[in-house]
């Protein structure tokens, strides 16, 4: 991974939350206040490996925060195509709503200030909470979130990329890095390996199974958005989790935790 970039005068410090929250206004809604707004940028998120910015997206009197990643402000990785990872964090948002699970906050792709890249719905959060300091009080939920990385290969789950919002939802976060067709699972959360997956996220798991085949419309999306070949080995660890029925466990021919794992 990158080296995280180093403070700047101009990155965000604080901000005004704006009045008309996210929480009032249906998906669909927010979906289009971030596709099609105005936006203007309020600075560079800190400690971010990629350029990263706190957003306003504005539309008919109604404003959103919003991350937007631009394309071209992605630093080259040596096992990701370059310019890829924006299409990631949008393909992660498809995956999530086609399961139902709603882990991934609305995310679309559209142009920006800096270019083209992934405009996000910025969560409102307590940012001294973290998967460490929220996993005992919501198992199901990271349960979820373990088996939304294993299939989608997340190569950087920390446990600050896991928020929890002013309502006590949990969301994740930072999908830039998946969908590769190698294993490459590092994560924070391994608390479930070798457990049973729950009936209820496996019958999840078996519909999604139905809709990436064929023309229906995830799999038209995602054929979009990463490779043949990546589309075929996300296939083939959906199969792999279906029939095995449990959580995965730590490969010892890969470094399995992220770090820092904050």
């Amino acid at each position: 991974m990158a080296k995280r970039r180093r403070s700047t005068s101009s990155e965000v410090r604080s901000v005004r939350i704006p009045a008309t929250h996210s929480d009032n206004l249906p998906l669909d809604r927010i979906i289009a206040l971030l596709s099609n707004g105005e936006m203007r940028l309020e600075g560079i998120m800190p400690w971010s490996s990629n350029y990263t910015f706190l957003a306003v997206v504005a539309q008919d009197n109604v404003e959103l925060l919003a991350i937007y990643k631009p394309c071209k402000g992605e630093r080259p990785l040596w096992d990701f195509p370059h310019g890829t990872l924006c299409k990631r964090e949008y393909a992660a948002f498809l995956v999530s709503e086609a399961l139902g699970w709603g882990l991934v906050p609305a995310t679309v792709l559209r142009d920006g200030p800096h270019g083209p890249g992934s405009v996000q719905l910025f969560i409102d959060c307590d940012p001294e909470q973290h998967y460490f300091t929220l996993k005992d009080e919501h198992p199901e939920e990271f349960k979820r979130v373990a088996l939304f990385d294993a299939l989608l290969n997340n190569t950087d789950r920390k446990g600050g990329h896991c928020l929890v919002d002013r309502a006590g939802k949990i969301w994740a976060i930072d999908h830039g890095v998946t969908f590769h067709c190698e294993p490459k699972l590092r994560t924070v959360i391994w608390d479930y390996a070798g457990q049973t997956i729950p009936d209820a996220m496996l019958r999840d798991l078996k519909r999604f199974q139905k809709g990436i085949c064929g023309d229906e419309p995830i799999a038209k999306n995602l054929r979009q958005l990463i490779d043949r070949h990546e589309l075929e080995a996300l296939r083939g660890r959906l199969d792999e989790l279906i029939a095995d029925g449990t959580f995965p466990s730590p490969n010892s021919d890969w470094y399995t935790i992220p770090w820092p794992p904050v």
